[in-house]
C-alpha cells in the first residue's frame, strides 16, 4: 500500500482472473496487492494518504520540498549530462520538486518517467512541460526493467534512477534483494539510485497507519473482494470477511490479511473456493527498515551508500546509492 499503482481495468479471462484463482487456490491463500487500484480503490487510497495516521506521503514530500536543491548537488557531482529515470512515476507530485531544482541548477538532463499505465505517461508528457517549460521529457510505458533497457538504447549518458515512495517496502526482504540486484545489473559504475525507505519506529505508530480507527484501510482491502465480484463474476459476501494488520518490530514486516469469519464457499466464474472459519488471505506487506538494514541491502546488491536525506522527524529516508 506504500505507493499508488495506477488503476487498470482488467477484462474477465485475463491475467487478473488467473492471478486471483492462483492465489485463492494456494495454501495459504493470497491476493496480489497490485489489483487494489480500480477506480474505487484509487479513491480510497487518496483517503488513506490524507489520514493523520498515514505519515509516509507527507514525510517524503517534506524531503523533496525542502532538500531537492541539495539532492541536485549530489546528482550533479557525478559529471555533466545524465538521464533521470523514475520507476513508477505516477503523477510526479513529489519528483516535480527535484525536477525543478535540477532545472534551476541548469543541469543537462532528460527525464524518463516509466509507468505501466499509458494514461499516466501521456498525462506526464502533456502536462509537465506546461509546469516546467525547459524540461526535456520522454515517457516510457511498460515494465520497469524493459523500459530501463529501452532508455539505455535511447541514450548512453550516466543514469540517475528514482525509486521513491517506499515502493521497495511492497516487497519482502528476499524480493527486495533480488530487485536491487536486477537493477544494479542494468546500471553502470557511478550511476546513482535514489531510493525511498520507511524506517522502523514505534510499532504502535506503524500499525496505526495500516489499521486506522476509521476503518479506511479495512475498506481498501475489502474493496479487492468487491472488485472480484464486479469484474470476475464473484459472489463474495464482504460482511463475512474482516481486515487484520500485524507488525513485527524485529523483522520490520507489516502485513495485512483478510480473515474469513465463517466457513464458506465463494464462486468466481466457474470455480468454487472453500474457506475455513478464521482462514486468512494474505494481502500485502509494507516492509520497514533500519539504517543498518538499508546499508546491508546496498552492499549485498552492488551499491555503495553515499548519502541519506531525512524528514525532520526521521520517519523516512531517501537514500542515495552509487553503483560500484
Amino acid at each position: 500500500m506504500d505507493t499508488m499503482i495506477t488503476k487498470r481495468m482488467v477484462p474477465v479471462g485475463s491475467q487478473f482472473l488467473s492471478d486471483v484463482l492462483d492465489g485463492l487456490q494456494a495454501d495459504p491463500k493470497f491476493l496480489s496487492s497490485k489489483y487494489f487500484y480500480d477506480e474505487k480503490g484509487d479513491q480510497i487510497f487518496q483517503q488513506i494518504m490524507e489520514m493523520k495516521e498515514y505519515y509516509l506521503t507527507n514525510s517524503e514530500m517534506e524531503i523533496l520540498e525542502e532538500q531537492s536543491a541539495k539532492l541536485a548537488d549530489f546528482i550533479s557531482s557525478g559529471g555533466d549530462g545524465f538521464d533521470l529515470i523514475e520507476l513508477g512515476a505516477g503523477d510526479a507530485t513529489k519528483s516535480i520538486h527535484l525536477l525543478s531544482a535540477l532545472l534551476q541548477s541548469q543541469l543537462d538532463f532528460t527525464y524518463f518517467p516509466i509507468d505501466i499505465s499509458s494514461h499516466v505517461i501521456n498525462d506526464l508528457e502533456e502536462n509537465l512541460p506546461k509546469k516546467l517549460p525547459e524540461l526535456q521529457i520522454q515517457g516510457l510505458n511498460g515494465d520497469y526493467f524493459k523500459m530501463l533497457q529501452k532508455a539505455k538504447t535511447i541514450s548512453d549518458r550516466r543514469k540517475v534512477v528514482l525509486f521513491m515512495g517506499a515502493n521497495i517496502g511492497n516487497m519482502d526482504l528476499a524480493e527486495a534483494e533480488n530487485f536491487c540486484c536486477d537493477l544494479q545489473n542494468e546500471l553502470s559504475p557511478n550511476d546513482l539510485l535514489i531510493i525511498g525507505f520507511d524506517l522502523k519506529k514505534n510499532p504502535k505508530q506503524i500499525l496505526a497507519a495500516y489499521n486506522d480507527p476509521a476503518g479506511i484501510t479495512r475498506s481498501f482491502n475489502l474493496n479487492l473482494l468487491d472488485r472480484i465480484n464486479r469484474e470476475l463474476d464473484g459472489d463474495f459476501d464482504i460482511s463475512n470477511f474482516d481486515h487484520y494488520a500485524s507488525y513485527d518490530p524485529e523483522t520490520g514486516a507489516c502485513k495485512s490479511y483478510l480473515i474469513s469469519l465463517n466457513e464458506q464457499r465463494v464462486n468466481i466464474g466457474d470455480e468454487t473456493i472453500h474457506f475455513n472459519k478464521s482462514e486468512h488471505i494474505y494481502m500485502e506487506i509494507s516492509q520497514k527498515y533500519s539504517l543498518a538494514d538499508i546499508d546491508a541491502l546496498a552492499s549485498k546488491t552492488g551499491f555503495t551508500p553515499i548519502h541519506r536525506f531525512f524528514d525532520r522527524k526521521e520517519y523516512f529516508v531517501d537514500a542515495v546509492w552509487k553503483v560500484d
